[in-house]
């Protein structure tokens, strides 16, 4: 009997090594570079290697899901998973629900329209501009310029082809991703200069944990320090976001 309960104890402890050994991270796949699906409907991009790197750095196993945007944050406190990475601005709205890393991506935001058409967010009063629900984006545009009609989408695809067929007369996206839809639209380009408001735009992107999780926290941002010293980071960076 007492083998048995031994055996048991001992079992048990081995699973709960394994379950700590693993970080499950959640993320909306509708945003490149950061995060988006390839043709085997794997979730790639910048957040993804960058968080392989810090795994890696951890010697800790990682999974990624694919939600949407505005169910990220309940996800999370609901503990369906251990972190959020997904081009998530540090907010203080949002670091009264979580807690944050070390911003990891350097942010700002711009709205693109069709080349020629606009000049500055005023010229956009009464237009449709699009963003994805649950943003920072769709926030700052509903406070900040409400004679502006924001309209929501699941995700900036199907933003973006709203845009190129006449249905919406802008998008608002950060500047980081903006900048591959120009490359990739010479009919398109930037409205207006970049926004930085730090109370919607925080102080960069950041990885997103329970409040409650300080342990694997502390170990995402001494992992993070780590990538950014032996230049693996550097590496991740210059991959996704060439000069």
């Amino acid at each position: 009997m007492k083998k048995l309960l031994l055996a048991t104890v001992l079992a048990s402890l081995a699973f709960s090594a394994t379950a700590a050994d693993t970080v499950r991270f959640a993320s909306s796949a509708t945003y490149p570079p950061f995060e988006s699906l390839d043709a085997s409907n794997e979730i790639v991009g910048f957040d993804m290697d960058l968080a392989k790197a810090l795994c890696k750095q951890m010697q800790a196993e990682c999974t990624f899901t694919n939600q949407a945007f505005d169910s990220l944050i309940p996800a999370l406190k609901f503990r369906r998973y251990d972190a959020v990475i997904s081009g998530m601005d540090i907010t203080p709205e949002r670091s009264k629900q979580v807690s944050f890393t070390q911003p990891y991506y350097a942010n700002s935001a711009i709205v693109i329209a069709h080349k020629g058409k606009y000049q500055s967010l005023a010229d956009l009063k009464g237009k449709k501009v699009g963003m994805e629900n649950g943003t920072t984006h769709q926030k700052y545009l509903q406070e900040k310029h409400p004679e502006i009609n924001t309209m929501s989408y699941d995700s900036y695809q199907n933003a973006i082809l709203d845009l190129k067929n006449g249905r919406l007369d802008g998008v608002f996206g950060d500047t980081a991703v903006v900048n591959e839809w120009l490359k990739a639209d010479a009919n398109l380009a930037t409205v207006g200069e970049h926004v930085t408001d730090p109370q919607y735009f925080g102080i960069g992107l950041g990885i997103a944990v329970r409040p409650d999780n300080t342990a694997l926290l502390e170990k995402l941002n001494t992992a993070l320090a780590a990538i950014k010293a032996d230049g693996t980071y550097k590496s991740i960076n210059d991959k996704w976001f060439p000069e």
